[in-house]
């Protein structure tokens, strides 16, 4: 069984940091700090300096990644490979914008392989584009994970997750950017029981999710949680490692 689907077997708690944000070796610290408070799939954000899905708190985690620490795909790629010397568990999977990776996408898949990753997200990639992704993907094996919003149609849901039997479907439950929120959308099990109609990958749910009620609202009707904002906001007011792993845990609610 592979990492991913691990997992999601024992419903799959998701944290999401930009890679060098506090530069190399703390992001490796914070990263394992949050395996340590229970998350068992690492969501690794490659600094990109337009990233226009994100919201507030992450462009300002990947500006200071980049312009305080130099961050670069290989840097980033780095911190996995250092992720993975001291945890062989825990899924790893990589969060990108395509400009950073656009110019050898099957070099940048090779090395997310060597890294020991396992899926890559790229989130401005259309699926009427992915196809060489997709391709080097297969090669490699490294599952290509795919973002659904709700306003993506069910006839369009249906056509990019054909195909696929790896990975998960990652459903972005809000509208805009990311960004932490108050609660859930009221038509939440709605979107998630269509999606479930067309494809038997496991769905994480994200975008917004910012305390422990929306985690357990969440897993009660879904696959795993994804937990972005929230923890990068905490590695911007400099929570030692220690710290983010108790506020880890009580998002997550482990004892």
């Amino acid at each position: 069984m592979s990492r991913i689907n691990q997992a999601f077997a024992k419903k799959a708690k998701v944290a999401y940091l930009t890679a060098g944000d506090g530069g190399v070796e703390r992001s490796v610290d914070n990263f394992l700090a949050l395996v340590k408070g229970g998350v068992n799939l690492l969501e690794v954000g490659i600094p990109y300096s337009d990233p226009v899905a994100d919201g507030p708190v992450i462009q300002a985690a990947m500006e200071r990644a980049l312009k305080d620490y130099n961050t670069t795909v290989d840097s980033s790629l780095e911190i996995v490979s250092r992720i993975r010397r001291q945890d062989n568990q825990v899924a790893i999977i990589l969060f990108t914008y395509y400009n950073p990776i656009q110019s050898d996408l099957h070099g940048f898949i090779r090395k997310v392989k060597e890294a020991r990753a396992d899926g890559v997200l790229v989130v401005d990639l259309p699926y009427e584009e992915a196809a060489e992704l997709r391709h080097w993907c297969r090669v490699y094996e490294v599952s290509p994970i795919t973002v659904v919003a709700p306003s993506t149609s069910q006839k369009r849901v249906k056509t990019i997750l054909s195909g696929l039997d790896k990975g998960f479907v990652y459903y972005a439950c809000q509208k805009g950017t990311t960004g932490t929120r108050d609660g859930l959308p009221e038509d939440l099990t709605t979107h998630i029981d269509a999606i479930r109609q067309v494809t038997s990958l496991p769905i994480a749910v994200g975008f917004g999710v910012s305390n422990s009620q929306m985690v357990a609202d969440i897993l009660k009707v879904t696959d795993g949680c994804v937990v972005g904002s929230y923890l990068v906001k905490q590695v911007a007011n400099n929570v030692t490692p220690a710290e983010l792993t108790q506020i880890t845990q009580g998002l997550y609610n482990v004892t």
